[in-house]
């Protein structure tokens, strides 16, 4: 009897490591902070900020104990905004990143240039198309409100062209916190569009702009892949997040991120490090890509070049913007993946995680979306609307903004699903 309480003590006392072991806060924290400092300059393409944080993951995958690490290398085209970055409004200075920001297709521009104010009010194309040829309107730039220019989206496609109409570019307006809307980039259209928030140029007459692009043609980037064996072969589990980001916005503006990927990017870090610690049932593969934020481009390259056979997947968790602090979390999921969503409810009412797993529809809005395409049964999981979401793809999306209430309830979520799964599956023969 004295040997069995001895060892039931002895269980005990382990239980407390084991449980800090799963959830790794601290260490988690650590890597946000890291991968969203100076150092990355936004884990962006201009300053190779995105080769260094793979680096750096890779790294991290080695620490953490994994069986094996490589990298997946492939090439995208990026138009970047390393360069000059300055713009004014009849002579008062903006600030980048915060005042405007840039289309990412968008070329550079140096000049001074009337501006031209569409009347949302009164709109007249043909009016319109008189008053650009008119000689005070010679290269102007024309002025409109985003939104409102998707009710004529024809008309502005047009005005982004050479040649058809004499503007030299377009300034859409835009509430602040103003966002770098989306990094695809891999493309350079003829005019340069900026974006101002509205009281930036509200009935202004000239702007003054030195703004410079890069294009990068080929640009050698890198998924970065681990892998923990499990006790058996015949099927896997896979966790994504992406660890690039948006990058510069000039030389001295960029985009940390710290929700915006790396809080997903630590996630996976912290699992991997958790399942090397602990042998899963079966193997665990870890991607961090890179190229989502230009258009899902290491996600695609991956199941178009996948290292295992994607239909070994048992489940694979996306895990894009968990800084946050809403008390509930949102999810989509494959459409073979749907089945197991009663069972992630029933996990997240049990263990007190989530107040609800808000489930959307499926949307090509982060990683899980090329796998979903191929029937590959999967979750995205994010945080959204708290507070640090309206910090998104703004220069404030840093450490300081950054939430980490969420972390400890998707590592609890994730891994007690693939637990309970992993005990129902059928015995190897």
């Amino acid at each position: 009897m004295k040997r069995i309480i001895i060892s039931l003590l002895a269980l005990a006392a382990l239980l407390p490591a084991q449980i800090s072991q799963a959830q790794d806060l601290p260490r988690f924290k650590k890597i946000v902070r890291q991968l969203s400092s100076a150092r990355y300059q936004g884990r962006g393409y201009a300053k190779d900020g995105v080769r260094k944080a793979g680096k750096y993951i890779y790294r991290q995958f080695s620490k953490a104990g994994a069986d094996e690490v490589i990298y997946q290398p492939f090439t995208l085209d990026i138009n970047t905004f390393p360069g000059k970055m300055s713009l004014s409004v009849d002579g008062r200075e903006l600030e980048a990143g915060i005042d405007f920001s840039m289309r990412e297709y968008s070329p550079g521009v140096q000049g001074e240039f009337a501006l031209y104010h569409i009347d949302t009010l009164n709109f007249d194309q043909e009016k319109i198309a008189a008053d650009l040829q008119k000689p005070e309107n010679a290269g102007c730039m024309v002025v409109c409100d985003f939104l409102y220019s998707y009710k004529h989206s024809k008309f502005f496609r047009e005005l982004q062209k050479e040649g058809l109409y004499p503007n030299t570019g377009l300034i859409f307006t835009w509430a602040a916190p103003l966002k770098f809307y989306k990094a695809y980039g891999e493309k350079v259209i003829d005019k340069p569009i900026i974006w101002v928030t509205p009281e930036s140029v509200e009935g202004a007459k000239s702007v003054k702009a030195d703004i410079e692009n890069e294009f990068l043609k080929g640009y050698e980037t890198e998924n970065v892949i681990a892998k923990v064996n499990g006790r058996r072969h015949d099927g896997c589990y896979v966790f994504t997040a992406h660890y690039d980001h948006l990058g510069n916005l000039g030389k001295k503006v960029y985009y940390p991120g710290a929700n915006d990927n790396a809080s997903g990017t630590a996630t996976i870090l912290t699992l991997a490090e958790y399942y090397a610690k602990n042998q899963p049932e079966y193997d665990m593969y870890f991607l961090a890509f890179s190229g989502e934020d230009a258009n899902l481009r290491g996600s695609t390259f991956f199941v178009n070049n996948p290292i295992f056979p994607l239909e070994q997947i048992r489940f694979l968790f996306n895990i894009d913007m968990i800084g946050d602090d809403n008390p509930a979390i949102y999810c989509e999921m494959s459409d073979n993946g749907a089945a197991e969503f009663p069972n992630f409810e029933a996990i997240n009412k049990e263990q007190g995680l989530f107040t609800a797993i808000d489930r959307a529809p499926l949307a090509a809005n982060s990683d899980h979306y090329p796998f979903a395409e191929r029937g590959i049964p999967c979750i995205f999981l994010m945080n959204e609307n708290g507070s640090a979401f309206k910090h998104y793809h703004t220069p404030n999306d840093n450490f300081r903004t950054v939430k980490s209430g969420s972390y400890v309830p998707v590592f609890k979520l994730i891994s007690s699903f693939i637990d309970s799964s992993s005990r129902n599956a059928e015995p190897t023969r």
